[in-house]
C-alpha cells in the first residue's frame, strides 16, 4: 500500500523566473523509511511542505496514506503527520518540558498522561537530566533531539525530517538514527532528506534522488550501486545523475 504518492507537481514562487518543482511524481510504500535526496536548489523542502500542506502546488496531486492533501482532509493528515523541519522549531526561552507542553497542548494531550509521554521521551533522548533547562541552553545535539521529541507527542503514521541529524556532534547522530529504526519497527512511515549520502545508504530502504524539480532516479540503495558498475556506494549515484557541478 502506497504511504506518500506524488503525481505530477509544479511549484513556481513569486517573483521566480524558473519552477522551483516540475512535474515532479514519485511514490514510497507504506512502512519504509525513504529518503528524498537531491542537491541544493533541488526543491526537497518545498516538496516536503506541500506534502505537509505548508505550501500549495501551483498543479498536481498529493496522497498521504490513502488521503488526498486537501481542504477536506487536511485535518486528518495533520493528525497522521509529524514534521521535524530543518531549522529548531522550539521557544528558545522555555524550557524541554514547557515546550513539550505547550505543544503537547496543541495536539489535544493534557494532564499527567502528557508529562509522562514526555519525561518517557525526554530519558529517552538522554534530555532528562536538562528538562527543565532552557533551550538556548542546550547544544546543537540536544536541541535536535528536542525538536524531534515535539514532532512525535500525537505518534504520527508519518513522521517526516528535514535534515535531522544536521551539524551534531555523532553520540546525538547515531541517537536519533537508532531512534528512527526502532520508530519505524512500530509500524510508522519515514520520510527524511539528508546531505549526508553514507547516512542515507545506511538507514534508508528506497531513495528518490531529484534534481531541478525533477525525480532522477528512484530504488533501493544497494539495487542503485549495484545497476552501475563505476558506483561504490549511494554518493556515487547521486553524483553519476547530478554531476560534481557546485551548487549555491
Amino acid at each position: 500500500m502506497s504511504g506518500i504518492t506524488v503525481n505530477e507537481l509544479y511549484k513556481t514562487y513569486k517573483g521566480s523566473a524558473e519552477p522551483t518543482l516540475k512535474g515532479l511524481t514519485f511514490q514510497f510504500e507504506k512502512g519504509k523509511i525513504a529518503g528524498l535526496l537531491g542537491p541544493n536548489g533541488a526543491g526537497k523542502t518545498t516538496t516536503i511542505s506541500i506534502l505537509c500542506g505548508i505550501v500549495k502546488s501551483d498543479t498536481g496531486e498529493v496522497f498521504i496514506h490513502g488521503l488526498k492533501q486537501d481542504a477536506a482532509h487536511r485535518e486528518a493528515i495533520k493528525r497522521l503527520i509529524g514534521i521535524v523541519p530543518q531549522q529548531i522549531a522550539l521557544y528558545p526561552q522555555l524550557s524541554a518540558v514547557e515546550n513539550l507542553t505547550y505543544f503537547g497542548n496543541l495536539y489535544g494531550f493534557k494532564g499527567k498522561a502528557l508529562q509522562q509521554k514526555i519525561m518517557y521521551y525526554l530519558e529517552l533522548f538522554g534530555l532528562e537530566a536538562s528538562a527543565h533547562k532552557e533551550i538556548h541552553k542546550y547544544s546543537g545535539g540536544m536541541k535536535r533531539r528536542a525538536n524531534i521529541i515535539a514532532a512525535i507527542l500525537h505518534d504520527p503514521q508519518l513522521l517526516v525530517l528535514d535534515e535531522p541529524t544536521a551539524g551534531v556532534d555523532v553520540q546525538s547522530r547515531s541517537m536519533i538514527l537508532q531512534f528512527l529504526r526502532d520508530y519505524n519497527r512500530q509500524g510508522a512511515s519515514i520520510l527524511y532528506t539528508s546531505h549526508l549520502l553514507e547516512e542515507a545508504q545506511s538507514l534508508c530502504e528506497e531513495v528518490v534522488i531529484m534534481d531541478a524539480g525533477k525525480m532522477i532516479v528512484h530504488g533501493h540503495p544497494l539495487t542503485l550501486i549495484r545497476e552501475h558498475a563505476t558506483c561504490n556506494n549511494l554518493e556515487d549515484v547521486f553524483l553519476h545523475f547530478t554531476g560534481h557541478a557546485v551548487r549555491d
